[in-house]
């Protein structure tokens, strides 16, 4: 048998944790490091989603990295909020300056990771049926990046185009003179119907569930507001790593209903007016009190009913089965104001389900569109379906993905029990998808990077998270989210997008700064919550 090859470390994934672990490990640690990607480029969720009007909704001068000043200080955006061209430009400028590349296997997905109690190794085997072989593996697999497609009756039939937000075709997709559904208005389909719309002949909006969305007001970053910030940099990233959700946010200005009507009204429409997330923010109840969230769930309403002009459609856009920011709160350019379109249908499928796709459309409520191309906004399987979509198996045998079968279960969404010496970037069980993501990246493969220092400097072979910890981790992430209105929608936080997933909330709620410290103290009490095993136990005699 060939001679696999040998590392200290195994990375799965070049997104934005991907290359920062590879970074540190490498770089600051003069570890051996393999990382290995299955596309053929760097950026993780930048590369694969390539729809139109794809943007992130976090600022760009804060969803960059943080741990190169000559980096922040040198990169200049364009934009409020950065376009994916432009994240995906960001990602492979620092690939380049920091030669991340050479260590990257591009189009190689790993298929399964088992480890061996004898050695304290992991051992990875790829598509390819190659195997390679680390004493540490890091997942860095993303929260979303297991699309969906829902499973539709006669979809094979269809004999025009289909594409799906997350696996958008790297050329592009001209609809010029299309007819187009879109299934799905979450974010991503938020974001790229407004721009379909520009383009297609019509397009025909098939929505499930409406979502709260709040206008971007995106605009371009002048040099002298980015010198601005870049001079303040040192305390607005330090304020970001202690905040609520790893950004720096106006605060809140008390609790809703403590304030006046005529207050809370003026706080919203200034917020509305400036644009972004920040809006949830405004007041401190939103997230915990029924009647202080209806206030800014009704604003919300309001404003889509004075957008849109047909009262009918206005009332199908306008969400009501779910409190405000308890699923993702969307961040839009001219959403609402779509619908305002002759070329623009809204088809609501809670009232008229799809029953079939044909040849040439698709059948709702009895009735039959016909479109050129299908566009799918249906989501991802949302933080445990990267990781389950690899056969990942720890001492004994165990599975992740059976371990996980009733919800995952981690110690601070770092790892997890009877998986020694792996680790994981934003899983389950930390605030990752709650927070500015690059706040939490940074965070996470820092306190990575330095267990596996700590383990290396001590002569420690093998490191694991204790399952009365991780028990009592799970029980504590519960238990914050059970104290606000989070758990009442049916979110992908949730898992409720996947049917037959079990209905956990995933992220922890407690917060970046609250977070941080945990883990901070973990470390700081010698790793509390794990068993380090020097290598003396762990090796044969």
């Amino acid at each position: 048998m060939p001679t696999i090859p040998k590392y200290d470390t195994i990375v799965i994934g070049a997104g934005f944790a991907g290359m920062y672990l590879l970074h540190r490990l490498r770089d600051d640690l003069g570890l051996r490091v393999r990382v290995y990607e299955r596309g053929d480029g760097v950026g993780g969720t930048w590369y694969w989603n390539r729809y139109p009007g794809a943007r992130c909704d976090a600022e760009s001068m804060f969803y960059s990295y943080s741990f190169s000043e000559k980096l922040q200080q040198e990169w200049e955006w364009s934009e409020l909020y950065p376009a994916q061209p432009e994240l995906l430009r960001y990602a492979d400028h620092v690939a380049d300056r920091f030669d991340l590349r050479r260590d990257i296997e591009f189009n190689t997905s790993v298929r399964g990771a088992e480890f061996d109690a004898a050695t304290s190794r992991w051992t990875i085997t790829l598509e390819n049926g190659q195997q390679a072989s680390a004493a540490f593996l890091v997942t860095a697999v993303g929260c979303l990046s297991a699309s969906r497609i829902p499973d539709l009756p006669g979809l094979e039939s269809f004999q025009g185009a289909t594409h799906h937000t997350g696996r958008w075709p790297h050329e592009g997709v001209d609809f010029t003179g299309k007819q187009v559904a879109v299934i799905g208005t979450g974010s991503s389909g938020i974001q790229a119907i407004p721009v379909i719309a520009r383009q297609a002949d019509h397009v025909t909006v098939f929505q499930r569930t409406p979502n709260f969305s709040v206008p971007a007001r995106n605009r371009p970053l002048p040099e002298e507001e980015q010198r601005q910030i870049k001079a303040d940099y040192p305390r607005l990233r330090a304020e970001a790593r202690v905040s609520a959700a790893g950004a720096v946010v106006e605060p809140a200005v008390g609790r809703a209903l403590e304030l006046a009507e005529s207050a809370r009204k003026s706080e919203m429409d200034r917020r509305w007016a400036a644009g972004g997330a920040a809006f949830m923010s405004a007041f401190e109840d939103t997230a915990i009190d029924e009647a202080a969230n209806r206030v800014s769930a009704d604003y919300v309403r309001e404003r889509i009913r004075e957008i849109v002009e047909d009262p009918h459609v206005a009332e199908l856009l306008c969400p009501q089965d779910h409190p405000i920011g308890t699923k993702r709160i969307c961040v839009d350019t001219d959403y609402y104001a779509t619908f305002n379109r002759d070329d623009v249908t809204l088809v609501s499928v809670r009232d008229t389900p799809i029953e079939r796709i044909t040849r040439t459309g698709l059948v709702a409520g009895g009735r039959e569109y016909e479109v050129d191309a299908i566009v799918f906004a249906t989501g991802f399987d949302a933080m445990t379906g990267p990781l389950n979509a690899i056969d990942i198996r720890g001492t004994d045998g165990r599975v992740l993905r059976e371990e996980w079968a009733a919800g995952p279960r981690t110690y601070l969404g770092i790892a997890s029990a009877d998986f020694p010496n792996m680790f994981m970037v934003t899983a389950p069980g930390s605030p990752s998808v709650l927070s500015n993501m690059i706040v939490s990246i940074e965070q996470h493969v820092d306190w990575i990077t330095d267990a596996i220092s700590h383990a290396r400097s001590t002569g420690i072979t093998r490191i694991e998270a204790d399952r009365e910890a991780q028990d009592a981790w799970v029980e504590h992430v519960n238990e914050v989210a059970s104290q606000t209105l989070h758990p009442r929608a049916a979110s992908w936080y949730m898992g409720a997008n996947v049917p037959g997933k079990p209905r956990v909330f995933m992220p922890y709620l407690g917060g970046v700064g609250a977070y941080r410290e945990v883990c901070d103290q973990v470390a700081a009490d010698g790793y509390r919550g794990f068993t380090l095993t020097p290598a003396s136990i762990t090796q044969p005699a």
